[in-house]
């Protein structure tokens, strides 16, 4: 395997690392996700799928769609601190679904069920930073990787 190749496996695995995290928070350890939290996932999950097609074909488009996956999953980590962290003010809505033509006793049903998740607080952290900060360092660090398998070519 090439380096090149090395490298976008290890930055899409660090991706994947983070995602099966997440999921065991949520479903282990029974920690609901907010809005941000959802929205941090996706780009990872792109990173992901954009490590196997570099595996496949077109390494450096690949590498370079990677670095930039990695980098909005930490801005959104970044923001997402500053809501946790007071610094800004963050989404008016961290929680909620579609209505549809529910009736207004559906509604009701479905928002007394729905787990109450805010966006501005800190469920858990680690050497005083939030998930959502750590997946900021760390998905500034898998950028990093998917810039060295750009430039591996």
């Amino acid at each position: 395997m090439t380096r090149q190749r090395t490298l976008i496996l290890l930055a899409a695995g660090g991706s994947a690392a983070l995602l099966l995290g997440a999921f065991a928070f949520q479903h282990l350890g029974g920690m609901a996700p907010c809005k941000l939290c959802l929205w941090q996932r996706w780009p990872h999950g792109a990173a992901v799928v954009l490590g196997l097609a570099g595996l496949a074909a077109w390494p450096a488009l690949m590498a370079g769609l990677g670095a930039l996956a990695a980098l909005a999953t930490a801005g959104i980590g970044g923001y997402h601190t500053g809501v946790e962290r007071g610094w800004w003010q963050g989404p008016s809505d961290c929680s909620g679904g579609p209505v549809g033509e529910m009736t207004s006793e559906e509604l009701f049903a479905q928002i007394m069920a729905a787990p109450l998740v805010r966006c501005d607080e800190v469920p858990w952290e680690m050497l005083g930073l939030s998930m959502a900060s750590w997946n900021m360092v760390v998905s500034l660090g898998l950028a990093a990787l998917w810039v060295m398998a750009l430039r591996a070519r």
